[in-house]
């Protein structure tokens, strides 16, 4: 469905047309923004859940096991009168005090992994941050299977995000990394259509990502081992079934931010308008207008 304005300049000459062209389905929006309301509670009551134990492991070990064989630790060490925060990724330490570690809390740097206002609740809490994340990781489950069956019977991923021969070629892929770092995006009959790397980055996000937070996240639970005791080989155990969970959750916000940034940068408005309204406008310019 497509609506078409037009009009002509003082000299007589076309103005380029402004097409509106139905690009998100109710579904798709209902869902989308179920997914933005989920997955802000999972990420603040999963940090949660981490300041208890700010640490990473991989395969079978403990907490307690000797020596600490954590990768990823987040933590405070005394200095001097005060203290500062410590985030260590293998042999590297780094100080990220007042950010990671050690943060401001009611005027004083207080040992704290993640920062209270980024966590729910603010305060430290492990069983209530598990109530808010099971309740919100269900929602999600529920919103994403919705999802799944709406673009598999609708069509959506074999038409919006499924990427042509032609987008895989390493040419073709070299000349869209290169226009969006000059920040240069598809206009006109192009912009109907989702680029490569948006189809590659969903398709990544969709069929990956999601679907490693879900099973990860299952595999933690000692309840879900007993009935599917074969997750924790499949993930090489319950901790590094958590290691996975973090990388998972830590990548999907690297992806939210840069998609963030490229709905800002190519229109913010247009972009919030067709996720609203589904309705999303085209300026085509008249030598460029294809038949309908």
């Amino acid at each position: 469905m497509t609506s078409v304005t037009s009009d002509v300049t003082k000299n007589g000459t076309a103005k380029p047309k402004k097409v509106l062209f139905y690009r998100h389905s109710v579904a798709v929006r209902i869902t989308h923004w179920l997914n933005v309301l989920c997955l802000s509670f999972l990420l603040m009551s999963g940090l949660q859940i981490f300041n208890a134990h700010p640490s990473l492991y991989w395969g079978q070990y403990g907490a307690d096991a000797l020596p600490d064989p954590s990768f990823i630790s987040i933590g405070a060490v005394e200095d001097g009168d005060t203290i500062k925060g410590i985030t260590r990724v293998g042999p590297l330490s780094l100080t990220t005090t007042g950010v990671l570690g050690a943060s401001n809390e009611d005027g004083q740097l207080s040992p704290r992994a993640f920062p209270s206002w980024i966590t729910i609740p603010s305060y430290q809490d492990l069983a209530t941050g598990r109530r808010w994340h099971f309740f919100f990781a269900w929602f999600f489950v529920i919103n994403g299977l919705v999802y799944l069956l709406h673009g598999l019977i609708a069509g959506h991923f074999k038409r919006d995000l499924v990427p042509t021969r032609d987008q895989l070629t390493p040419k073709h892929l070299a000349h869209e990394i290169t226009e969006h770092a000059r920040l240069r995006f598809p206009k006109g009959e192009e912009a109907r259509h989702y680029n490569s790397l948006q189809k590659l980055a969903y398709v990544g996000v969709i069929f990956i990502l999601l679907p490693l937070m879900v099973l990860t996240g299952l595999t933690m639970s000692p309840g879900f081992d007993a009935i599917f005791p074969w997750l924790l080989d499949v993930f090489g155990g319950r901790q590094s079934a958590r290691t996975i969970h973090f990388i998972s959750a830590s990548l999907i916000v690297a992806f939210v931010i840069v998609h963030l940034v490229m709905v800002l940068v190519s229109g913010l408005w247009n972009n919030l308008r067709s996720m609203i309204t589904g309705y999303y406008a085209l300026k085509i310019e008249p030598e460029k207008e294809t038949s309908k």
